[in-house]
């Protein structure tokens, strides 16, 4: 199947960029790596006016530091961030998890931007960036706005960029350099059945702070099991504290049944994996797939 027809836009900055996603009302979009734009395209799950091309665009692949913001254009790829020094010295765990995003083709054309614009339920970029606690910058005609993580995803394949709206910008905060992430596959590369990462902050006395668990593959988007980490502040992550919190973190999960897995096996995968992620942290191990 090939897709149809709609017009090729190259231009030749941001602004012009935004006035031309302006003009088509709606019907255009943001191409940049293009590894689930150019699918969705070809078999005519999505039908545009035009697709606009920011690949040219000067500076959109940079990875700064600004204080204690550590901030991502949108063209920065997935191999940017797994060899980034910066990425590694002030974002592990995203550096960890890019590894496990696709195979080395997609890794070297995909963007951070992009999955989050596509907000994969079971992807690994919007779970990170939840625990992470990002914010998105949305740019327009009218002027930019910041949209926290856990209100910019909104469902499945959904969020809260406008039509009119380029992803301009993801800014993380200064967060805990301790974290776990996990993820279950039915086949290596496969979608995930269901991931989870972790972060936190361990005191010299080996009381946990600033701790953040989210879901991915257990609702119709990533969530913040954020009940099931306040009962864990301030504790040692002792094995029943972690067992309350492993049941708490059913109460945000609301998962589907597809090929790769029931709900009802999700929701049984689910304490399994939160225990399975704190004890991991508490013990020092970054996770992997399990």
């Amino acid at each position: 199947m090939k897709s149809a027809p709609f017009s090729y836009e190259r231009p030749e900055s941001v602004q012009q960029a935004l006035e031309i996603l302006d003009q088509h009302g709606g019907m255009a979009r943001i191409l940049a790596g293009g590894q689930s734009l150019a699918p969705m395209l070809q078999m005519r799950l999505m039908q545009l006016s035009a697709v606009v091309d920011i690949n040219r665009l000067p500076g959109l692949d940079e990875i700064r530091a600004e204080g204690g913001v550590t901030a991502f254009g949108p063209l920065v790829r997935y191999a940017a961030i797994a060899r980034s020094p910066l990425v590694s010295e002030r974002l592990p765990l995203l550096g960890h998890v890019v590894r496990y995003v696709g195979d080395p083709q997609v890794r070297n054309r995909g963007t951070l931007a992009g999955s989050l614009a596509q907000a994969d339920p079971t992807g690994e970029m919007p779970v990170a960036c939840l625990a992470l606690d990002a914010t998105i910058v949305a740019s327009s005609v009218s002027g930019a706005r910041e949209i926290g993580i856990d209100e910019f995803l909104v469902g499945s394949y959904a969020t809260a960029l406008e039509p009119e709206e380029m992803l301009t910008e993801v800014r993380f905060p200064v967060v805990p350099d301790s974290f776990v992430f996990l993820e279950r596959n039915r086949k290596h590369n496969d979608f995930a059945v269901i991931n989870i990462a972790v972060v936190g902050r361990r005191g010299s006395g080996g009381s946990w702070s600033a701790l953040r668990i989210a879901l991915g593959g257990v609702n119709d988007r990533a969530v913040l099991a954020a009940g099931a980490a306040q009962l864990l502040e301030g504790s040692t992550l002792e094995d029943d504290r972690i067992e309350q919190a492993a049941q708490s973190a059913l109460e945000v999960v609301d998962p589907p049944s597809d090929v790769r897995g029931s709900a009802e096996y999700r929701l049984h995968l689910v304490p399994v994996y939160v225990r399975r992620a704190l004890s991991m942290l508490r013990d020092g191990t970054e996770g992997g797939y399990a």
